[in-house]
């Protein structure tokens, strides 16, 4: 099979769903000429008339008003705020607005929009460019959430997320973009929901979130070497979220260690842990670790920041006390 990066798996999909769709369209802040601050659509205002592709004002509000009422208009937009960080200016249109306007028309109105965004850090860009705010977006009702740490992951559940009728939010790592892995030609789509076994073992299970399952395999791969075999569960979507494969491999293993990206308190692990605790806690032997950000502005220090950031030395640790 092919392989091809991670940009290329959503600029496939964000192609080919605009080729199937008249209805889809796509709009944000210089995502025509530049194809956007990680150029996912460079080339696409070649392609598409000026209808389907648009760049908007510096305005985050906008942006997600105008996806709002699109999507209610009969048009599926997908809608790029450039970070995550900046999605706190749009925080009424998409708390108050898109999460709640189908529930309080009780389903006369839908809202078929993608917001994509990007999320983490790794490469210096500081407190305002760096954070990964998925948790946070978990306490909303009303929204889907997806952050695919995989080429095939990417590409399958961005195209389901734009057929799909409510709100998503589609959440993509920075330092993901450049990773390769399969992809196949034909076209394919991944049901959000549906979490994903990315390394099976027997000893101890790591529920990775997002670029934490890149490093929850690299220290997979170490510990092997010191006999602990790790399975890897990787949830794809956090809401819904896949509790049942979790579970399952939690009575398998009888331990569990949550890494994600995110500050540690009252992030996206803590309520998996929390989940597990309520669910399973009769097939644990140890306590829960969560690896995941100190609890801390990002520093623009590389030297800070990585120690900011959870590393896969903070994966084998907890696996070692654990065991």
């Amino acid at each position: 099979m092919r392989e091809i990066t991670y940009r290329d798996a959503i600029r496939e999909a964000l192609k080919e769903e605009m080729i199937r769709d008249s209805k889809v369209c796509i709009f944000g802040e210089d995502i025509t000429e530049w194809g956007g601050s990680f150029a996912i659509t460079a080339g696409f205002s070649k392609e598409f008339i000026e209808q389907r592709i648009r760049n908007t004002p510096i305005s985050e509000n906008i942006i997600a008003g105008l996806a709002a009422g699109s999507s209610i208009v009969g048009v599926r937009p997908v809608a790029e705020i450039m970070f995550n960080d900046f999605m706190m200016l749009a925080g009424d249109q998409i708390v108050n607005q898109i999460a709640k306007l189908r529930y309080m028309t009780a389903g006369q109105v839908s809202l078929p929009l993608v917001i994509r965004t990007v999320m983490g850090g790794g490469n210096s860009q500081a407190a305002h460019h760096s954070q990964s705010l998925i948790g946070m977006f978990m306490n909303v009702p009303g929204l889907k959430i997806v952050c695919p740490s995989t080429p095939y992951d990417a590409k399958g559940t961005l195209k389901a997320a734009i057929r799909d009728d409510n709100p998503v939010l589609f959440f993509e790592h920075i330092m993901l973009y450049s990773i390769s892995g399969e992809v196949p030609q034909e076209e394919y789509l991944l049901p959000l929901g549906k979490a994903s076994i990315k390394r099976k073992g027997k000893d101890i299970t790591i529920v990775a979130i997002s670029e934490m399952v890149k490093k929850s395999l690299s220290a997979a791969s170490k510990l092997e070497k010191n006999g602990i075999d790790a399975e890897i569960i990787d949830p794809v979507s956090l809401f819904p979220l896949d509790m049942d494969t979790i579970i399952s491999s939690v009575k398998k293993t009888g331990k569990l260690i949550v890494a994600y990206n995110g500050p540690t308190c009252n992030g996206a692990g803590a309520e998996i842990a929390a989940r597990v605790a309520e669910e399973a806690l009769d097939y644990l032997d140890s306590p829960i670790y969560r690896v995941a950000e100190k609890n801390c502005p990002i520093p623009f220090s590389p030297v800070l920041e990585k120690d900011i950031f959870p590393q896969e030395e903070d994966i084998i640790s907890a696996a070692s006390k654990l065991l």
